[in-house]
């Protein structure tokens, strides 16, 4: 799976110890320049920014066009990034946690998933063990998910 990715999902993923499984579920990821400057801005005292700038597996990306429809969104400029790359690329897929964002994928029909979608891919490969222990873990690293789309995503990584 190709993605890019938003900066929320690498922090929490990053923050709460599952960075590792990022390249393991991912071929490429791709990170727009202003969701790099996002997660590195914390500088060498924040783990996120530490393992996103020694991560072999993220490519740096710059954004070039601007879809009038995504910026009519008023979404950040990190969401903004992901979601005008994914509509010039096609075969990838947007890493986004954002409500706001997930909406305008959806009107886009751009695909997406999120940190949980993440997670349960790396369950039903068997890269970790326990898909509730891996979701608190990013839940207690900042990530607010919905007690139904828990639900959800446990049901789809079968737990």
């Amino acid at each position: 799976m190709r993605i890019i990715s938003n900066a929320s999902p690498l922090i929490v993923l990053c923050k709460a110890g599952l960075a590792d499984v990022i390249p393991q579920v991912c071929t490429e990821v791709l990170v727009p320049e202003p969701v790099w400057r996002e997660v590195v801005v914390g500088g060498k005292n924040d783990v996120a920014a530490q393992i996103l700038l020694t991560a072999h597996w993220a490519t740096l990306t710059t954004v070039t066009g601007a879809n009038p429809i995504v910026e009519a969104w008023n979404l950040g400029a990190g969401e903004t990034a992901v979601l005008n790359l994914a509509l010039s690329s096609p075969g990838y897929r947007a890493l986004i946690d954002d409500g706001a964002a997930r909406a305008c994928a959806k009107t886009l029909k751009i695909p997406f998933m999120g940190a949980g979608g993440l997670l349960v891919q790396a369950k039903r490969r068997g890269l970790i063990t326990s898909f509730d222990e891996a979701l608190q873990a990013v839940i207690g690293a900042g990530l607010w998910i919905a007690p139904e789309i828990v639900r959800l995503l446990k049901e789809q990584a079968g737990e």
